[in-house]
Parts: C-alpha cells; structure tokens; sequence
C-alpha cells in the first residue's frame, strides 16, 4: 500500500516519531555518552594551568579571582544533560520534519510501501548524515580540538554531509535508472555509484586530526562509539516510529469506512 496521508498529516508524524526519537537519543546520551564527557572534562581541567594567586596587592588579588571564576563552567553539569535531552528532541523533530517531506515527493515515484518507505528513508538518511561524516570525521571530546579551528571543522562537517547526500542520491537515481535489470545488478550498480562518489570525497577533503598523543586511546574511542550510538538511535528510532504512526494511520483509516458501512 502507497504512504497515505496529506502532506499536513505527513509532517505532524514526522513531528511525533522525531520527538519520540530525540528523547530516546537522550537517554542513551545521558547513559552512554554522558561517562566518557565527563572523563575527558576532567582531562582538560586537570591539564589547565593553576590559577595564580597574589597576596601583595588587593588589586592581584581581585584579578586572580576574577580569572577563576571566568574558567568555570558558564552552565552546571545537571543543566547541560537536560540542555541535551531539549537539544535531542528539537533535532529529532527537524529530521523528523526532513524524513517526512522527502517521503511526500518520493512517494510519487517510489514502488516501496508506506511503512518501507519511511524506513528507506531513514536509512538513507543515517548513512547520507551520521555515517559518512563520521568515517571522515569522529566527534572528539572537549578536552581534544583547538578552539582556534572550530569554524573551519564544522564547514567540513557540513561538507561531509553534503557529499554523503550526494552520495546517497547518486545510489538512488542508479537503483531507479536500472529499473529494468535484475534486481542484484541494480544493488551492485547503486553501492558502486555511492561508495565511488564516497571515496573521491574522501579523498579532496582534508583530515583533521588534533588528538593530542597523551590523550587516553580508550576514552576517545569510547566517546566516539558513544556519539554514533547516540546518533544511530535517533535515526533508527525515527524510522521506526515514523512507519509506525504510518502503519497505525493506515488501519485506522481503512477500518472507519467498514464500520460505517456495516448496518445497525
């Protein structure tokens, strides 16, 4: 059965299975991820330099206390971790707003079923957002990175997203441009054309690496896994959801008119 449902409703599922996803993402943040921040915080303060203290003057003494009270953290730890399940379940709307408008103009064209469509989806979009930029670029920790570099990371992050949407899209036109051939040339013929347009990407784009050699091996790979479980739950879980709410949309509709057409 084709994804029913206006565009209206499309986007309020959307709304509902991102919702749903980002605050699954944020427990799994706060469970998973939130161990391996901490440790790393604690790396970064205890490489910081002491604070200098200064009894000869009331004047020094005022600037050394002003200059440790500038090193604290602006927001506690407690309001960070609910700063992520808001930040989680705003973005798992926005994905959820994406998944479902790219679901209204590829049904027009797609074979795939509602629930299989939105599931589709999602999965491309995993791949297409979380998992090409992060084989390029791992998220790192606090302590890891230089502030100076900031600007030019995130403009390659969102770099490496743009190739993996292009990525993704090439393995789709190919998928659909090769609808009369068999239906494993078509799978080989999609996954060469994405993992080519992959690989040249990589490739032009330069790498980052501004891990330090003292930093502990085991807690930046922790961290690592820890960011992509994150962000592989928000995904998964706003395709599941999506195709859910789908799935129960479509029942419910079909089964109201066989209710009014039974007789009283």
């Amino acid at each position: 059965m084709p994804l029913s449902g206006s565009f209206g409703a499309l986007l309020l599922r959307g709304l509902l299975a991102g919702l749903i996803a980002g605050l699954l993402a944020g427990v799994v943040g706060n469970f998973v991820g939130e161990p391996a921040v901490d440790a790393a915080i604690a790396i970064e303060e205890a490489a910081a330099p002491p604070a200098e203290h200064s009894h000869d003057s009331g004047v020094a003494h005022e600037v050394s206390t002003e200059h440790t009270h500038g090193d604290e953290a602006v927001v506690s730890r407690p309001w960070q971790r609910f700063g992520q399940f808001l930040a989680s379940a705003l973005a798992g709307m926005a994905f959820g707003v994406i998944v479902a408008t790219a679901a209204h103009y590829v049904r027009r064209f797609s074979s795939l079923s509602g629930g299989r469509l939105v599931l589709g989806l999602g999965l491309a979009g995993w791949v297409a957002v979380v998992a090409v930029p992060f084989f390029k670029y791992p998220a790192n920790p606090p302590a890891v990175g230089d502030p100076e570099t900031i600007n030019d990371r995130t403009l390659l992050w969102v770099a490496a997203v743009v190739l993996g949407l292009v990525a993704v899209a090439v393995g789709g036109y190919l998928w659909k441009a090769l609808r009369a051939q068999p239906e494993s040339f078509r799978l080989i013929a999609a996954v060469a054309g994405f993992g080519l347009v992959v690989t040249v990407g990589y490739v032009l784009l330069p790498g980052v690496n501004e891990v330090g050699a003292d930093f502990p091996a085991t807690l930046l790979w922790e961290f690592r896994a820890a960011s992509l479980a994150v962000s592989t739950t928000l995904w998964v879980s706003i395709g599941l959801a999506f195709a859910a709410l789908t799935e129960w949309s479509t029942r419910r509709s079909t089964a109201v008119p066989e209710v009014a057409a039974t007789p009283g």
